[in-house]
């Protein structure tokens, strides 16, 4: 599933709404240490141009315990 995530989320990222909606889609449907490395490579890959979404997105996330 990571591997997919990262597909969408890079045919999406030309828009800011939908890569946030694909972002956050990612987020409920991985695992713990998927959600880990999709935080490492998006900011490596989209901090330059999605910082604040990245920021604002990952830190509203909470995983289920």
């Amino acid at each position: 599933m990571l591997e997919y995530a990262k597909t969408i989320l890079t045919k999406v990222s030309f828009d800011k709404i939908l890569f946030e909606k694909e972002l956050r889609k990612a987020l409920r449907m991985l695992g713990s240490e998927e959600l880990h490395q999709l935080k490492t490579w998006c900011y490596q890959k989209f901090a330059r141009i999605y910082q604040n979404i990245l920021n604002r997105v990952f830190a509203q996330f909470s995983p289920a315990v």
